[in-house]
């Protein structure tokens, strides 16, 4: 069974052009131990999500990623609580 899970998740501030600002992170998050284990283990490359946040005028950005019923747990138990 694959599973699809929020792997990482950051917040930024108001800017023009959100997806050049989050570049840098996401990819310092890529090259991370976790990054490196969820790009090897995910069924398909993850998906980078950007919400409007109306609580700061800024936004989140979300990375959700599908991942086997066992890599999955694996990385619930290892880095999930990073993510909460």
């Amino acid at each position: 069974m694959i599973h699809q899970i929020r792997v990482h998740k950051f917040r930024m501030s108001d800017v023009e052009d959100p997806e050049i600002y989050a570049a840098e992170p996401l990819y310092k998050w890529e090259k991370s131990e976790v990054g490196q284990w969820v790009m090897k283990h995910a069924v398909e490359p993850p998906i980078y999500l950007f919400k409007t946040d109306y609580a700061s005028y800024g936004f989140e950005v979300t990375v959700d990623a599908r991942l086997q019923e066992e890599d999955a747990t694996y990385f619930c138990l290892k880095w999930a609580h990073e993510i909460l």
